[in-house]
């Protein structure tokens, strides 16, 4: 059992631990997990497995418990730490989740733990004092039974209740009377053996087998060589309390039991002047104070005491004590401490859990204190919990599963410094610097493989719980100030592999889109960037915006601010993007700066997404999604981003919002820039009216259908259907990932190929067997559809002679232009075969070199895609497909 002293001091609180082993002559009905059994398995653990082994188990024991001190030293040592002991050091480390969990379970063991010490103080009571018909003697005057065990317990435990509503430094004081008392019991044990020379015999019985009484004949012999070397070696044997033959396991896992406890100080932090440094020093004081008791008990027991009297009697102490009150008391206040310890403690982790806020209303009134600081609702809920443990009774079961809480617990804090470990934060500095990971590894290692020692089924259960509990948190729980560890480490972890991902490795067979979405306005971008969230195939996926203005006369930088408002749209749509924000006096000039710096090592884009300039009147996404306009919703995210606030950063679209502020010069050059870079470019149009992109949406059952051309529509003569060039089959990659996202996995893909059917009567023929041989090499499943176009290719080859002739009497301007009946005869083409397709995939020619015919360019392409549906126009620098395995 722990003993926990919070002495005042000039003001502040004090530390000593003490884990003060006792024992008493009647427990051997309820040995295995009574809980004064705890108070040290002296007789037990020597008599079974001998002195050699018994101090290996001691030295095990004590190690594992060790590792997990050296942790909790660690934690607390790295900042303040408040009430809440366990809790607060788990909670602030791994968050909480994890925190709330272990601490609401470590709490209930503490709770349990309290009945079950207040009934074990109440049943060595009754072995003095309870009345037997066989005995007649005058102290037996206390009536036994179920409810006068109800009724002795109920008043034992409104004495604790009373000493920890009054406050903590009154039960310092109690506290340290009582660490008196057992220390001069504790010395009258070790005194006895010197002052009773004489050897001594007695006769032990216990009911047996059928109801038969057996007797034994056991002896003290005082300090004598010969008993000590008998008692060296193991000799395991029936348990007379079970019936059961033990084993190393076994008495190990008894052993185990009455080492635990090592955080009883820690569960008082709240109470301390300074727990950085009374935690350490108490917790080490008792760990070292308690294995110096335990190991000369150990010898004391295996030189003065026959091995039939360690395994027949596990309270021998009693019978060769000078004055056998002396244990009995000892065990009475031992019994009074851990339960007032285990009250309070408890409490403390309750308050803490109401503070936090992690359970709701129902744990509301436990953050209630008093003008003291105590906090007393929390103390009346811990107590009415343990009144009903009392009710239950038989607590042996329960006192197994205390322990399995409690090796869970002492795991958690590992995994927590563990975890600060690895993540390498500069801000985690303990002053105790005597742990590395090997040992936090190492704790919770020997902390889980205990559990299972102790009972394996208590620790499946007490994991299934953890792991209910986890995922109640997760779902329920506001999102904390405290700092994720988990982000530490997912920082730590993705720089390492960041580094290891080599751009000169690059390789075809492993290229993947990585794309950069250029936004102006969410509200009518919102069905692209749900578009490209598919298409994007496990790649990086950036959502860019250009924020118009000069550092130079603002006064701090406008972007900062905006992140959470584009990181909540992100969390509202269900993409998986990152958001890259910037400040530039021109749209080009930031896209330039996006394109050169977003993204970090082996990932950054190589795809820039556009929407297309046009002056349509674009569609608010914003009134069209129920998430995006519902009361419901109104409540926020975790982030302090709620709906109205959202909603509000982000302008209604209205017509006039045609992009003044982006010219057509501007805007093509920024297609040119990106070319120049080697990204490649997409630009989208009519995605507005895309259906069941977003998410949550559910697909009506129809086939969709995807539909490329491949081929450069507006230089008829530039490709063919034979030899397409890197632009196509960029254009037929991208169209087969968007094939295989989830949502277009059962979309059927065309492929058209335009062909001048009177060029050759059986040309087309040898042009569709050369392409469908490289879809075949591609291993890309779609159907072939020729199309014929000689009257397209007629309108083209007029203007062609047309402006050959310009250009001999000295008319030719810059550049070529289409006719409009050319451009408008494309246009019938494709709304002619792709009127029923649910976006189309078409070759985007290279833009000018001249700024002068930006807008030519774009009126070309506008005219081309006129009320298409859903279009994305590509120009692909980069070759993305490989034939080899």
């Amino acid at each position: 059992m722990w003993i926990c002293i919070l002495d005042r001091t000039h003001g502040g609180m004090r530390q000593t631990l003490s884990n003060a082993p006792l024992t008493h002559p009647l427990l051997s009905t309820n040995r295995l997990y009574s809980p004064l059994w705890s108070f040290t398995p002296t007789g037990f653990v020597v008599g079974h497995a001998g002195l050699l082994q018994g101090l290996v188990m001691l030295l095990v024991a004590y190690t594992i418990i060790s590792l997990t001190i050296l942790s909790i030293c660690a934690i607390s040592t790295n900042g303040a730490v408040q009430g809440g002991g366990a809790y607060f050091m788990i909670s602030r480390s791994l968050g909480p989740e994890f925190g709330g969990s272990i601490g609401l379970m470590f709490f209930l063991a503490k709770v349990c733990a309290c009945g079950v010490y207040v009934l074990g103080l109440v049943e060595a009571i009754l072995d003095i004092f309870g009345q037997d018909p066989v005995s007649a003697s005058a102290l037996r005057v206390l009536p036994q039974g179920y409810w006068y065990t109800v009724l002795y317990s109920s008043i034992v435990l409104l004495l604790v209740l009373l000493v920890c509503l009054v406050g903590a430094h009154i039960f310092a004081r109690t506290s340290f009377l009582i660490l008196l008392v057992v220390t001069i019991s504790l010395l009258s044990i070790y005194i006895s053996p010197m002052a009773l020379t004489t050897p001594l015999n007695f006769l032990i019985s216990h009911q047996g087998p059928g109801n038969q009484t057996l007797t034994y004949n056991a002896s003290y012999t005082g300090f004598n060589g010969t008993t000590l070397r008998d008692n060296l070696g193991s000799s395991y044997t029936v348990d007379y309390s079970t019936g059961k033959v033990m084993s190393f396991a076994s008495v190990f896992a008894v052993m185990f039991t009455s080492c635990t406890g090592i955080m009883a100080g820690a569960n008082m932090s709240g109470e301390l002047k300074n727990p950085s440094a009374a935690i350490p020093k108490g917790t080490i004081t008792a760990v070292l104070y308690t294995c110096i008791v335990y190991v000369l008990l150990f010898i004391l027991a295996s030189s003065t005491c026959e091995r039939t009297l360690l395994v027949q009697d596990y309270g021998f102490f009693q019978r060769i004590n000078i004055w056998p009150p002396f244990v009995t008391i000892g065990i009475y206040c031992s019994a009074l401490s851990a339960a007032m310890c285990s009250l309070i403690g408890a409490s403390r982790i309750l308050h803490a859990l109401a503070l936090d806020q992690l359970f709701g209303f129902p744990l509301a009134p436990a953050a209630i204190t008093s003008s003291s600081g105590n906090p007393w609702v929390a103390v009346l809920y811990t107590w009415g919990l343990a009144q009903c443990v009392v009710f239950a009774g038989q607590l042996n079961a329960i006192a197994g599963l205390v322990t399995v809480f409690y090796l869970l617990a002492y795991a958690a804090v590992d995994l927590a410094c563990l975890a600060l470990e690895w993540a390498s934060a500069p801000n985690f500095r303990p002053t105790f610097q005597v742990f590395s990971w090997h040992t936090c590894l190492l704790g919770i290692l020997s902390c889980l493989v205990m559990m299972f020692v102790i009972n394996p089924v208590y620790s499946s259960a007490s994991i299934i719980l953890l792991l209910l509990l986890l995922l109640f948190l997760h779902y329920r729980s506001p999102t904390s100030s405290w700092g994720y560890i988990s982000q530490a480490l997912i920082f730590h972890q993705v720089r390492k592999y960041l580094l290891m991902l080599d751009v000169r490795k690059d390789h075809v067979k492993f290229w993947r889109p990585q794309v950069l979405l250029m936004v102006a306005n969410p509200r009518s971008s919102c069905q692209l960037i749900n578009f490209v969230n598919q298409l994007k195939k496990g790649g990086l996926f950036v959502l860019g915006h250009v924020k118009l203005g000069d550092l130079d006369t603002l006064p701090s930088d406008p972007v900062q601010q905006q992140y959470n408002f584009w990181l909540s749209l992100v969390d509202k749509l269900g993409v998986k993007a990152f958001v890259d924000l910037t400040l530039s006096p021109s749209v080009r000039q930031g896209t330039q700066h996006l394109l050169r710096i977003t993204g970090l090592g082996g990932m950054k884009p190589n795809t820039l997404v556009l929407g297309f300039y046009d002056s349509c009147t674009p569609e608010d996404y914003f009134l069209q999604d129920p998430a995006f306009y519902e009361s419901e919703e109104a409540g926020g995210d975790d982030f302090g981003v709620d709906l109205p606030s959202l909603q509000a950063h982000f302008p209604p679209v209205r017509h006039v919002e045609s992009p003044r502020w982006l010219t057509p010069e501007e805007y093509v050059g920024i297609i040119s820039d990106a070319i120049k870079m080697s990204k490649n470019v997409c630009l989208g149009r009519y995605f507005f009216q895309l259906q069941g992109e977003s998410m949550g949406t559910k697909m009506d059952g129809a086939e969709r259908i995807i539909d490329v051309w491949p081929l450069n529509l507006l230089r008829p003569g530039s490709t063919s259907a034979a030899s397409v060039d890197v632009c196509s089959l960029f254009l037929l990659q991208m169209a087969c990932v968007l094939n295989m996202a989830s949502r277009w996995r059962h979309a059927r893909m065309r492929i058209f190929l335009c062909v001048e059917a009177e060029s050759s009567d059986q040309g087309w023929v040898v042009k569709e067997e050369t392409f469908r041989e490289l879809l075949r090499k591609l291993r890309i499943r779609a159907s072939i559809k020729i199309v014929p176009w000689d009257s397209v290719v007629q309108l083209y080859g007029q203007k062609q002679t047309q402006d050959a002739e310009l250009g001999e009497l000295g008319l030719m301007r810059p550049a070529p232009a289409l006719s409009e009946d050319f451009l408008s005869a494309v246009n019938c083409l494709l709304m002619e075969h792709s009127a029923q397709a649910a976006v189309r995939f078409l070759y985007l020619p290279r833009p000018p070199t001249h700024s002068s015919q930006s807008q030519q360019y774009l009126s070309q392409l506008e005219a081309v895609t006129q009320g298409l549906g859903p279009t994305l126009l590509i120009h692909g620098l980069t070759p993305v497909t490989c034939t080899e395995l």
